[in-house]
């Protein structure tokens, strides 16, 4: 593994896995989230099933935990080996000509969706952790024991302007991020062949519909708290 992350294609290849498996998880994310909007109860339903499954919590949420750390510490050492391998300094570089503002900036809205995902955590997953596992309270109910927590809690964070404009605008920054990063992260695996003009359809349906669909759920839950 070391000898791979050594050499700079071994280093792009795992980050594109490590992009991929995270674009699988945001995929799954999304869908359980949309589930509030339309079926309170399932919702509880299927947070509770997945705050409580033992293969959910003790295997799959460290992987991912993993995968998180990994593909930011990645993508920040790609960034400073690449600004080192930069020995020449052109008098002129036309960037807009060689490359996308997205592609040019991926450092800055990487750093930007870390920062949100700090806060998502502190918003959401530090407390589930408090309650779950220091408090040993794994009923996942509310307070006064009618139903589970979960759908409530969500909705309250929804209630603060200041948190709804964060979250939507880190989702702006998800879109852009993912706009290069999704073909980018095909390429770096070898999926360049006849199936590049699909995938690149693809690519920007999921990477404006995803975050889109985020921000319509804070919104939502905003308005109709």
């Amino acid at each position: 593994m070391s000898g791979i992350l050594n050499s700079s294609i071994g280093r792009k290849f795992a980050m594109a896995l490590s992009a991929l498996f995270l674009m699988i998880f945001l995929l799954q994310h999304f869908a359980i989230n949309l589930l509030s909007v339309f079926s309170p109860d399932t919702f509880n339903d299927v947070s509770h099933f997945m705050g409580t499954f033992w293969l959910v919590q003790y295997l799959f949420q460290p992987i991912l935990i993993f995968g998180v750390m990994f593909h930011f510490i990645m993508g920040f050492v790609l960034e400073i080996k690449n600004n080192s391998a930069r020995k020449i300094s052109y008098a002129k570089n036309n960037g807009n000509a060689n490359s996308s503002w997205m592609s040019r900036n991926m450092i800055w809205s990487g750093a930007a969706i870390l920062a949100f995902i700090v806060l998502h955590f502190i918003d959401f997953w530090f407390p589930e952790i408090n309650t779950k596992y220091i408090q040993g309270d794994m009923s996942g109910l509310l307070a006064d024991g009618e139903g589970f927590r979960y759908y409530e809690e969500l909705v309250h964070k929804f209630e603060n302007p200041l948190r709804v404009a964060a979250y939507c605008l880190a989702f702006v920054f998800l879109a852009l991020h993912l706009l290069h990063g999704f073909m980018s992260a095909f390429q770096s695996i070898g999926a360049n062949n006849k199936y590049t003009r699909g995938l690149k359809g693809f690519a920007k349906v999921y990477a404006i519909g995803i975050p889109l669909g985020f921000i319509f759920i804070a919104l939502f839950h905003h308005l109709n708290h």
